[in-house]
């Protein structure tokens, strides 16, 4: 199973982007998917996610701004970026905790990341 995460770039303060990420393979599972972020020195951090039970969260700093959302027949999840801010700029990796049956458990899978410039 891999993770194949696409549509970072450069744009303008107030400008938007859409990532996407497909989740690639078979036989397995998903329980839960989400959108990290990272900047150098910084710690890896959540920006939106899907819990379990299907309960969208967001970060406080993305919240009214980014919307998460997901095709489960194509095992793919979207980041909508609205209104983005030079803060905004960071390595977005899209993650799920899934699990493959060959495997027989749950585990932690990552994109490779895509970068997001906002300049001001």
């Amino acid at each position: 199973v891999q993770l194949q995460a696409s549509g970072g770039g450069s744009v303008q303060t107030g400008e938007s982007l859409k990532l996407s990420c497909v989740v690639a393979g078979n036989n397995f599972k998903i329980a839960t998917m989400g959108w990290y972020r990272q900047t150098p020195g910084n710690q890896r951090e959540l920006v939106a996610g899907f819990e379990s039970g299907n309960k969208e969260h967001y970060a406080e700093s993305v919240k009214g701004r980014f919307t998460i959302s997901r095709d489960v027949a194509r095992n793919t999840l979207y980041l909508q970026m609205d209104s983005l801010k030079p803060e905004d700029t960071a390595v977005y990796y899209c993650s799920s905790r899934l699990l493959e049956y060959s495997r027989g458990n749950f585990a932690d899978y990552w994109g490779q990341g895509t970068l997001v410039t906002v300049s001001s």
